[in-house]
């Protein structure tokens, strides 16, 4: 039997958690689902750093601070993840949360200290909370574990298809093929050209991740309540900011504006518009892939995917872009949780608080954890293995708009009647414009495809 302002409660025998925590768990029966085990990590850090912080400013005792660390320290490490019950449709600045932690962080340091649960030794409030609110707490467990995530997650992930992309790139350099424009034949382009372009948008991807982590890193501890640090040491934010830097490997400073930091989400919706971006440069990505490679015989078939698993029970032989399919359903996932967070960043933000904090924090974390893994499996099990068929050389030289090449030499208006005439009769631009009395010098000179992929005057012009 457990107490707190509300009266008694019954909790299990085990449990670290008391009243609060209990009185949540039957308050919120909605989705089953508990908070991540990365932000439970970040918030046992957020525990450590404050238990730690408050006893270099003389607010708590050596043999209390001590418990308090030992204890977080256990969260950290997962040991106590089962002490964590309450759903994440809660209260929506995560207050029932941060109470479970100081309940069951309070509790394992008196078993620590005592010997039992339940002494009081360690209050949850008075000494585990101290110099806190849910409302800095919450907020900055949620940016330092997206940020990690990224850092530890998503950033090499991105990485490994970059350079996936970028091995193939030198791969299919030599191959010439028909560029594509409004999902039509243009002017020549090399297959690695394209791949450089795919390996780009992941160096920016990178990019982009990184300066979200820059933005998570501002984060609003000290601001307690309302963003006015009431009952806070006024060194407390720095100190335990430095601390959590160094547990984080995170360029972790306490923000310069708390009434911003804990009024808004506003970081977050930043954040999740990297990864939305990110998510959309690997949309564009597989499905480039996926055209190149369909087929086999009835598609554009420039491209041979690599063989995963039968494509079909009852098609033999069938091969699907089973990789690329997954990728995508996981980027329309991650845009649905950009909307979540869009909408809690828009809706939540109500005076002096976010209430809309936890179910923003989770699926950003899930986005990341997303991204993260779909970029690996799209390296690995697709990119890494793609080979390049004979398809794309040997439609480029029957491609109508070669006769860009010819602009310079007999004018726009003629070259386009050379186009129109090569679509409707099927025969070559080499072949028409040898027919137009081109001679065959010129039409070597203009007609190199390698030559075509460079900058130039003496080749295509302009267009879309």
């Amino acid at each position: 039997m457990e107490k707190d302002s509300m009266g008694e409660m019954e909790v299990p025998a085990d449990a670290y958690y008391g009243a609060s925590t209990q009185r949540a768990v039957l308050n919120f029966p909605i989705s089953g689902q508990p908070f991540p085990r990365r932000f439970i990590r970040a918030l046992g850090m957020v525990k450590k750093a404050a238990a730690q912080t408050n006893r270099e400013l003389g607010l708590l005792s050596r043999r209390r601070a001590r418990a308090i660390t030992a204890a977080a320290q256990e969260v950290i490490e997962g040991t106590l993840d089962g002490q964590f019950p309450i759903d994440i449709y809660q209260t929506g600045s995560g207050t029932s949360t941060n109470t479970n932690a100081n309940e069951v962080i309070a509790n394992r340091a008196n078993e620590i200290l005592a010997g039992v649960k339940g002494s009081k030794v360690v209050h949850p409030n008075d000494h585990v909370n101290l110099c806190q609110s849910s409302n800095d707490v919450i907020p900055t467990a949620i940016q330092l574990s997206a940020a990690m995530a990224i850092k530890d997650e998503l950033i090499p992930a991105l990485e490994q298809l970059r350079k996936a992309l970028d091995a193939k790139s030198r791969e299919f350099w030599p191959l010439v093929k028909t560029g594509r424009t409004h999902l039509q034949d243009a002017t020549p382009i090399r297959l690695g050209q394209e791949f450089r372009g795919y390996a780009g948008q992941m160096e920016e991807s990178v990019r982009r991740a990184r300066a979200a982590i820059e933005e998570l890193a501002r984060v609003p501890l000290g601001g307690t309540a309302v963003g006015t640090g009431l009952n806070s040491h006024p060194q407390y934010a720095r100190l335990a900011s430095v601390r959590l830097a160094k547990a984080t490997g995170i360029p972790v400073r306490e923000t310069s504006n708390h009434f911003h930091a804990q009024a808004t989400l506003d970081v977050m919706v930043a954040t999740h518009g990297a990864l939305r971006t990110i998510a959309t440069s690997l949309w564009k990505i597989g499905s480039d892939v996926r055209l190149m490679g369909t087929g086999p015989i009835a598609g554009l078939g420039e491209l041979r995917l690599p063989e995963t698993q039968p494509g079909s029970s009852i098609m033999p032989g069938k091969v699907n872009p089973v990789i690329v399919e997954s990728l995508t359903m996981a980027i329309a996932r991650v845009y649905g949780n950009d909307l979540t967070v869009t909408i809690c960043g828009q809706s939540g933000s109500l005076f002096e608080l976010n209430v809309m904090m936890p179910v923003a924090g989770v699926a950003t974390l899930e986005s990341i954890a997303l991204l993260a893994a779909s970029s690996r499996n799209f390296a690995e099990r697709c990119i890494d293995g793609l080979q390049a068929t004979d398809r794309g050389p040997e439609l480029v030289e029957r491609s109508p708009m070669l006769a860009t090449a010819l602009n310079p030499v007999i004018g726009y208006d003629e070259a386009a009647k050379i186009a129109k005439e090569s679509i409707r009769t099927g025969r070559s631009i080499r072949q028409l414009a040898r027919g137009r009395g081109v001679s065959e010098p010129a039409l070597t000179k203009v007609l190199d495809l390698g030559k075509m992929t460079k900058p130039g005057l003496e080749g295509p012009g302009g267009g879309g």
